[in-house]
């Protein structure tokens, strides 16, 4: 399943089945999982860590060091989880000191074509990155949220779980959970109100998340204002409880 003239370093832990395609280079602090298939001309280097059932396509560069001036080899890591999907030319870096030190990539993503997550991003489950989508250093992105082809997020920013960005946002405040945004820089246009018929969620907890909206960016009131009004549907309506919280902890301000 290694390819006669992919070079990968006799210190690399390769599980079973394991397919590394031609010219690709794996290096000496690699874990790669079972059944995850790297395609021709990948260089996997550094500490990273990958999960089983992954494919990464061709022209990857995983676990590259930081575009960070700051970052002096420290022995910083790349984790990536289960049956994502990586497609042609993304680069994901490992982390730095100036955070946890780890670069993090859940489970059953997908990742399409000049992908970039920097330094110290943190990705959840069921994404979808579409072409291009960028993410500059300490970005968090919450389970399922799906980013348009060409969305650039600024660093520090939290993307919230089952958020929509349309082609070509600009992130540069927090996304709160739930909400679809497009624009440069970013305006709100909504719920993702199909995307959450399809992973379940009820009629009556899409309303009641359609009435949290509302009080955030409808109703005319003060942040903090908006807040407690949001607290207080949060209390009847569990589903409303993430986007008060996301909207209560936001650091960097949110996106209005």
């Amino acid at each position: 399943m290694i390819h006669a003239t992919a070079i990968v370093h006799p210190g690399a832990k390769l599980g079973a089945n394991v397919a590394i395609g031609a010219y690709s280079l794996v290096g000496e602090h690699v874990e790669i999982g079972d059944n995850t298939r790297i395609g021709p001309h990948v260089v996997v280097e550094g500490h990273t860590k990958i999960g089983r059932d992954n494919e990464i396509f061709q022209f990857c560069s995983i676990g590259a060091v930081p575009q960070d001036k700051k970052y002096d080899e420290e022995p910083t890591r790349l984790e990536i989880g289960d049956r994502n999907t990586i497609r042609e030319f993304c680069s994901f870096n490992v982390g730095t000191s100036q955070d946890a030190g780890v670069t993090r990539i859940g489970n059953d993503n997908w990742i399409m074509a000049y992908v970039h997550v920097a330094h110290d991003c943190h990705v959840g489950d069921h994404t979808i990155f579409a072409n291009n989508a960028t993410l500059a250093g300490h970005v968090h992105v919450g389970d399922w949220a799906i980013l348009g082809g060409f969305t650039g997020v600024h660093q520090f920013v939290r993307v919230g779980a089952h958020s929509f960005c349309g082609v070509g946002t600009v992130l540069l405040q927090d996304l709160p959970p739930y909400v679809t945004v497009a624009g440069n820089p970013a305006k709100p246009h909504g719920i993702n109100s199909e995307g959450l018929r399809r992973r379940g969620y009820s009629a009556e907890g899409i309303a009641a998340i359609k009435r949290a909206y509302r009080a955030l960016y409808r109703s005319g009131l003060s942040l903090d204002e908006a807040r407690s009004r949001i607290a207080e549907i949060a209390a009847e309506h569990a589903e409303v409880s993430a986007f008060a919280a996301f909207v209560a902890s936001s650091a960097r301000g949110i996106v209005r």
